[in-house]
């Protein structure tokens, strides 16, 4: 039995796309029969504190549906302070150098990345001729946190666009979430090898049933990580409500000032349902007629994943991201866009949207598109044969 480490900062119990995504490749390499293991921090993701089952623990290491799962050591984090946040990857580094100087490290090794200390700490120090080093971009680090403002042009700049190409370059294949991020890589490395590896979910969805007999009112319903990047809060302040009602499902850093726009505006349409695990939030889900994919700038080389899971339920979508997803939404007719951070026509999208396009018919196509189109087994079928 082949044997594999896979290398992440996000794992379950956490909660978000990122350790979906992570889980989903650990038990699909376990399926096709690869021993599989994975390293991982405390839990502690998005909230910054490590999880009640958890805490004054340096590791805890178990086995998890078949995968041995290390948990190691992080001072967590969620602060806005930049120094902050380095000390948290940099502590969670050390705890993986830590780790590899201690423990047989399998032949075969999937890095996870970003975060870009933490992937190029392993890229580092397992590096070897014997080794296969695959290494898995989400997003494009440093580009996105200059985008989003996080990073100035300076030396810190160039010095983190060092490790990121050292990474590149030390890995044996690079596995993208998208075009751009292959496109990127192939114009740094010519030669690298890499694999499109969409963020394709895989879970058995619920059963569709169309309930919204409201011909005036839509309901609109945005579930995720509320966040500044998402820009949940200001979608409540620029919304139109003559002909829609906002449902808002998830956690994160604008969570207090989104409660509190509600309270202060009773007459606003908008409800706040909390947090949900992912199994009973795709039950939720089905009770609205369209959701909404928004960030507040576009991030270059990001695909949302909701995109393919919203997909897999049937839920038409309003796409209000910008990128590489506006082509996929097109191309495959998943519902609606509108340019990220055009607030005037995002409105003027949604008021065109009639309810009676809203309807059972759209959402069996819908669904019937990502069964064929966005398939899990598939995709990992083909990286198999990389690995």
């Amino acid at each position: 039995m082949k044997e594999i480490l896979i290398i992440t900062s996000y794992y379950p119990p956490e909660i978000g796309a990122a350790s979906n995504r992570m889980f989903q490749l650990a038990n699909g390499l376990k399926k096709h029969g690869f021993k599989v293991s994975v390293i991982t921090p405390l839990p502690n993701y998005p909230t910054g504190k490590i999880f009640e089952d958890y805490k004054n623990k340096f590791r805890v290491s178990s086995k998890e549906n078949g995968i041995q799962v290390h948990r190691l050591w992080i001072y967590a984090s969620n602060s806005k302070n930049k120094f902050v946040r380095l000390f948290a990857m940099l502590s969670y580094s050390f705890s993986l150098m830590w780790f590899y100087l201690w423990n047989k490290i399998p032949q075969t090794v999937i890095v996870q990345s970003p975060p870009l200390l933490v992937a190029f700490t392993s890229m580092l120090f397992l590096r070897s001729k014997k080794r296969r080093l695959i290494l898995n971009v989400s997003d494009l680090w440093p580009i996105a946190g200059l985008e989003l403002g996080v990073f100035k042009m300076n030396f810190g700049y160039k010095l983190l666009e060092r490790i990121e190409r050292f990474n590149y370059k030390k890995a044996n294949l690079v596995l993208g979430q998208s075009e751009e991020i292959l496109s990127h890589i192939s114009s740094m490395l010519s030669q690298k090898e890499t694999f499109l590896y969409r963020n394709y979910p895989d879970f058995e969805s619920p059963k569709i049933e169309f309930n919204n007999t409201d011909e005036k009112t839509i309901k609109l319903v945005y579930a995720g990580l509320l966040g500044v990047a998402q820009g949940i809060y200001k979608l409540c302040q620029e919304l139109d409500f003559n002909t829609i009602e906002f449902h808002i499902y998830g956690s994160g850093s604008e969570q207090n000032k989104i409660e509190n726009f509600i309270s202060k505006n009773k007459d606003i349409p908008i409800f706040y349902h909390g947090e949900l695990k992912r199994t009973d939030l795709h039950s939720e889900l089905m009770k609205y007629d369209v959701t909404i994919i928004p960030l507040l700038n576009r991030i270059y080389g990001s695909v949302p994943s909701k995109i393919f899971e919203y997909a897999r339920l049937g839920l038409p979508m309003i796409y209000f991201a910008g990128g590489e997803g506006e082509k996929i939404i097109k191309k495959f007719k998943l519902g609606w866009i509108a340019k990220s951070g055009d607030y005037e026509q995002l409105n003027k999208v949604i008021s065109q949207i009639q309810c009676l396009e809203l309807n059972s018919e759209l959402n069996h196509k819908i669904k019937k598109t990502a069964l064929k189109e966005f398939d899990f087994d598939n995709q990992l079928n083909e990286l198999v044969k990389l690995i």
